[in-house]
């Protein structure tokens, strides 16, 4: 961080205010060699928990300059650790609990863009919304009478964006873990006036994981893609290796190039994991039963559910 940067930081959070000429001082500093360093980022946060009324440009370059940290601090690009986790879950975590939504916002971005997060992030990030609903306090509820079991368009939005992201479970994946949340959210806010969307977003998360599949190898973790990118990065390579290489990840690929390398034994693979998600299995169906059994009754979401399933079958 240079000494600039620091000073500049420092002024800001005395007062707990940023001008538009301090933003603007703070992106140009920031990002003058290209990257935000750890010592900028803690300093980012500084500001963040000293500012009064930040407004949506500070919101902007807080999610913007913390997410160019977490994933694109150390190689690969993209991809978050267990420790570059820790970090951001310590960082936003010091009080024991998120104090905005810029904390929030930042938290499910990170996840948006990722190519994968570690699961302890993942939960976290449910974790937040959850407490928030159930308490009635927290980063999405912003002031007026709350209710401690009512779910708003936002918190909606929020976690339709947590559960589908991309750095989650796989692209558009919704796991066991998810789907139990929603099932408790859903048991505490049945005679709640929540947001419209909540309906649409029980239904449509629950089925998918009770419907949907993932291919094994749809998503790398930051291991695996460290290897992949030190093997590319290797100049020593040879067809070889990479052939060798090719057979370890896929392997029935033939030696003569036929059908079973390329599109057909993709196609196939791919259509056959489609098939098998779509039926609902006996543990997944044990799963529904217990949850449903739960608070003895079925109730309308619970029925629409199970229209859905039935009706996709």
């Amino acid at each position: 961080m240079s000494v600039q940067f620091a000073d500049l930081a420092k002024n800001v959070s005395a007062d707990g205010h940023v001008s538009p000429e301090e933003l603007l001082a703070l992106r140009r500093l920031g990002w003058g060699d290209g990257k935000i360093h750890r010592g900028e980022a803690e300093a980012i946060f500084a500001i963040n928990q000293v500012m009064e009324n930040p407004n949506a440009e500070w919101t902007d370059f807080f999610v913007e300059a913390l997410a160019e940290f977490v994933l694109n601090g150390t190689e690969p690009r993209g991809y978050v650790d267990e420790a570059e986790a820790e970090w951001l879950i310590g960082a936003l975590d010091q009080d024991g609990r998120l104090e905005s939504m810029a904390e929030l916002e930042l938290l499910v971005h990170v996840m948006e863009r990722a190519g994968n997060v570690p699961d302890r992030l993942k939960h976290y990030a449910l974790a937040q919304v959850e407490k928030a609903v159930l308490t009635g306090t927290g980063p999405t509820r912003c002031g007026g009478e709350l209710s401690d079991t009512h779910i708003s368009a936002a918190e909606c939005s929020i976690i339709r964006r947590i559960v589908f992201a991309s750095g989650g479970h796989g692209p558009a994946a919704v796991s066991r873990h998810d789907a139990e949340m929603l099932f408790r959210l859903k048991d505490e806010t049945l005679a709640e006036a929540n947001d419209p969307a909540w309906d649409a977003l029980f239904i449509d998360s629950v089925a998918n994981y009770l419907k949907g599949f993932h291919l094994s190898n749809a998503q790398l973790d930051h291991a695996r893609m460290k290897e992949l990118e030190a093997f590319v990065a290797d100049n020593r390579a040879s067809v070889g290796r990479f052939m060798g290489a090719m057979a370890r990840e896929l392997p029935q690929v033939r030696n003569h190039f036929g059908k079973v390398f390329g599109k057909n034994a993709a196609g196939t693979r791919y259509a056959e994991a489609q098939a098998a998600g779509n039926l609902v299995t006996d543990n997944e169906n044990s799963w529904l039963e217990k949850m449903i059994d739960a608070d003895g009754e079925v109730d309308d979401l619970e029925r629409a559910l199970l229209a859905r399933i039935t009706a996709e079958a």
